[in-house]
């Protein structure tokens, strides 16, 4: 018999919640074969059996959270029996229980008992539906047995979810809280909004990130006009070569980044408590704020793609985040975070850091600024940005001089093709 475990799918993972079960007990299982659904505080990923047999008993049922490592189900031979030692099921409750006692989690998550149960007694019905109509049923508190779906054999699909939160809506007036909270917090018509897994999970890092590392931060004003005429003459370029990539300000900069990290390796570094670790890899996380939350896919060994190259992962990285398709290793294993909201007119702003890395580039729109040059006054195109540092792992100095060979590689980015 073979213990399925929560698996550990991201760097900074403690948990998953099962969000469908493929199998149900009795059914026969193929190495490879997709058993079950989770989602992390990133994406949701299938877990795959790594053992031919049948599953034999589910232990963590739908809709319940485990912690990274705790048994999730069994698979074997139908012969075997799935009795967990009493002593492994103490401390797989006592794990999970100071896990969720940690972290302020209020979800109800099933612990392995002496005789496990299965999620789904033999021979119940299952209600097909899709991940995503799964997650917009759970937002919008809408029981997915009271809807038919549309999809191919009956499945319920995102369409048949949200017709029927709009029906739900042309019925009535959405429904306001009945009660204020102890500390008054919570008005009549206010709208409460359970936090998803990945919010939840965020919240944590940040407010971890903001308290436990000292930031400091070093903005500096780039002239970027250089940077939009070579971004121009390659856009140009591609489409005279019927290339349907189109360069970015955002991908000029990263691989400006990429290229200075190398150079900079202090910077380019993990601080892990009672020691620094510069990395060997210049692996870039680009941030892509979804609906659901901030998810940062990582470019690996930015500083040795060419400028396109660069461009078309950023491209599928993207894609594949909005999609929610990234795998595990698309957005873990970053050493340094860009995060550009010049798209959205901002001109600066500062970030939080990301831990276990040491700093993250916040970067601003380009807006046209009016500057002194040989006594005269004349407009520039000026782009803005701050670096938040952990003072734990950088110093002063060493953040302003990436700064300084940033700004230099901005507004002379003909250097970024060398």
């Amino acid at each position: 018999m073979e213990t399925v475990v929560m698996p550990k799918m991201s760097d900074m993972m403690t948990e998953g919640k099962i969000l469908q079960w493929y199998k149900k007990p009795g059914d026969a299982v193929k190495k490879g074969e997709a058993l079950a659904e989770v989602e992390t505080e990133k994406v949701n990923i299938e877990i795959e059996s790594y053992v031919s047999g049948v599953l034999l008993e589910i232990v963590i049922p739908e809709g319940n959270m485990a912690p990274v490592g705790e048994a999730i189900a069994y698979v074997g031979d139908p012969s075997e029996k799935t009795v967990v030692p009493a002593a492994k099921t103490a401390k797989q409750t006592a794990v999970a229980a100071a896990y969720m006692a940690s972290t302020g989690i209020t979800e109800k998550t099933s612990a392995p008992e002496t005789n496990i149960p299965a999620a789904v007694p033999a021979g119940s019905a299952r209600i097909k539906a899709s991940p995503l109509a799964r997650r917009l049923a759970e937002e919008y508190h809408i029981n997915l047995a009271d809807l038919r779906g549309t999809g191919p054999d009956g499945r319920i699909i995102r369409g048949d979810v949200e017709a029927a939160f709009a029906a739900q809506k042309s019925a009535a007036p959405q429904m306001a809280l009945q009660t204020i909270s102890a500390a008054g917090l919570v008005a009549e018509q206010d709208v409460e909004t359970p936090l998803s897994n990945m919010r939840r999970v965020i919240a944590r890092r940040l407010q971890e990130s903001a308290q436990t590392a000292p930031h400091f931060y070093v903005t500096m004003a780039m002239e970027a006009g250089r940077m939009l005429e070579l971004r121009a003459s390659l856009n140009t370029a591609l489409e005279q070569k019927k290339d349907a990539l189109r360069i970015s300000v955002n991908d000029v900069i990263v691989a400006a980044v990429a290229h200075n990290l190398a150079q900079h390796p202090e910077v380019n570094a993990y601080f892990l408590g009672d020691r620094i670790v510069r990395k060997h890899d210049v692996n870039v996380g680009v941030a892509v704020a979804l609906e659901s939350g901030l998810i940062v896919p990582v470019v690996r060994n930015a500083d040795k793609r060419s400028l396109s190259d660069l461009a078309r992962e950023i491209r599928r990285l993207a894609e594949a985040a909005r999609s929610n398709k990234l795998k595990p290793d698309e957005f873990s294993g970053g050493t340094f975070t860009v995060s550009n909201l010049g798209m959205l007119d901002v001109e600066s702003f500062t970030a939080i850091i990301n831990p276990p890395e040491s700093a993250i580039l916040a970067v601003g729109a380009v807006t046209a600024t009016p500057v002194v040059e040989n006594g005269a006054i004349v407009a520039r195109d000026i782009i803005k940005m701050t670096l938040s540092s952990d003072h734990r792992a950088i110093d002063g100095a060493q953040a302003a001089y990436f700064m300084r060979d940033l700004k230099r590689l901005i507004e002379n980015p003909d250097l970024l093709l060398l």
